[in-house]
């Protein structure tokens, strides 16, 4: 499924990462979009992270993994998920998210983005403020989740 299907504006989620690592979040939410049939791409902010990332989805959990892909690997549009630093989607996923400071060139061409930022730094909470007003401005359904104490997400706005 793509986000060019029907005629629904893309919803942006905004995860504020304050008790757990992205390398803990991440994995969760990519397994509920491929449990929804959805495929995605996660578009890094730098090489460094992209690498560590490609490594933890084989290795974060000892009884699984997911099944990804980068552009070094080939096959890139039979990817369940695609690793990138920049704005590609081979693999025609519905779900783009952002990490490490990565923006989207614009919001159109997917069912939902999903922006991972750190609470603790305070340049990733300015830069999400600004992606959070850019997508209500570009006519997207926009959300934000906090992480609460018992450890679930609660949306807050």
């Amino acid at each position: 499924m793509t986000g060019t299907e029907g005629a629904a504006a893309t919803e942006v989620l905004f995860y504020h990462l304050e008790r757990q690592p992205l390398e803990r979040v991440l994995p969760s939410l990519l397994e509920k979009t491929i449990e929804r049939g959805w495929r995605a791409v996660v578009q890094c902010g730098s090489d460094e992270r992209l690498e560590a990332l490609d490594l933890g989805l084989w290795t974060y959990r000892d009884e699984s993994f997911l099944a990804h892909g980068t552009a070094k690997d080939g096959a890139s549009e039979h990817q369940p998920i695609y690793l990138t630093t920049g704005p590609e989607t081979p693999n025609g996923a519905g779900v783009r998210f952002l990490v490490d400071g990565a923006t989207a060139a614009g919001f159109e061409g997917f069912v939902r983005m999903v922006y991972l930022f750190d609470g603790n730094d305070p340049e990733a909470v300015t830069r999400a403020r600004s992606e959070w007003r850019a997508a209500r401005q570009a006519g997207c359904t926009v959300t934000y989740w906090q992480q609460g104490g018992d450890g679930r997400w609660q949306k807050k706005a």
